[in-house]
């Protein structure tokens, strides 16, 4: 069951059932577990991943594993999120969060909502600037983002190529157009073709920093 999160003037609220709920989805398109958060740049990359992307929530406190460590100070985690969202960050990103204290520990719940304003792009530690999307559970670095219409073409999405494509990119983290050619029995240029053209209708993300371009998925049906 998916967990529905809910907000008040801006600020997110979640009870200690939602918190359980969202550690046992473990991480994934729109979920990551932080121990703590090691510097500014890092947790910009994720910050403007899922905003870039589908929107998303970190759980900073909680290891990879899902076990509930806690951090100890509040003031600092937070310090080196407002530094990504103003500085790091382009355009500045605005995010909710709260804390949770289950047991005694306390875990600071971030909520990164899908822009409006994307791509944003992250300033690395020598000032390049770089857009991030999430791809699974994981931020990772294009050179392009592709902007879906509100309204996508079901019958591409949902034809026999697609369902196929979408199924072996549930057991694999990415594509490239000789491998989908391979997949479906057709040649590399009508591969590399459709999957632009899935990636333009959203169910696709374009990863193309470095070469053969891939693809990961993006719908999370």
């Amino acid at each position: 069951m998916k967990t529905t999160i809910g907000y008040r003037s801006g600020y997110l609220i979640m009870t200690r059932d939602q918190l359980e709920e969202l550690i046992a989805q473990k991480e994934n398109i729109r979920l990551e577990f932080k121990r703590h958060l090691s510097s500014s740049h890092r947790i910009a990359r994720t910050l403007a991943a899922f905003a870039n992307t589908l929107g998303g929530i970190i759980l900073i406190g909680v290891n990879d594993d899902g076990k509930i460590v806690g951090v100890p100070s509040e003031f600092r985690e937070v310090s080196k999120i407002e530094d990504a969202t103003d500085r790091l960050v382009e355009p500045a990103l605005t995010i909710s969060y709260e804390t949770l204290t289950p047991d005694g520990r306390m875990v600071l719940v971030v909520s990164v909502l899908e822009s409006n304003e994307k791509p944003h792009y992250v300033l690395n530690e020598a000032g390049k600037r770089t857009i991030y999307v999430r791809a699974k559970d994981k931020s990772v670095p294009t050179n392009k983002l592709i902007i879906a219409p509100e309204i996508a073409n079901t019958e591409l999405i949902k034809s026999p190529m697609a369902r196929t494509l979408i199924q072996y990119l549930r057991k694999n983290d990415d594509v490239t157009a000789d491998k989908f050619a391979r997949l479906i029995n057709i040649s590399d240029y009508r591969a590399g073709k459709l999957l632009r053209q899935l990636a333009e209708q959203g169910l696709l993300l374009l990863i193309d920093k470095s070469r053969p371009v891939r693809y990961a998925l993006k719908l999370t049906e």
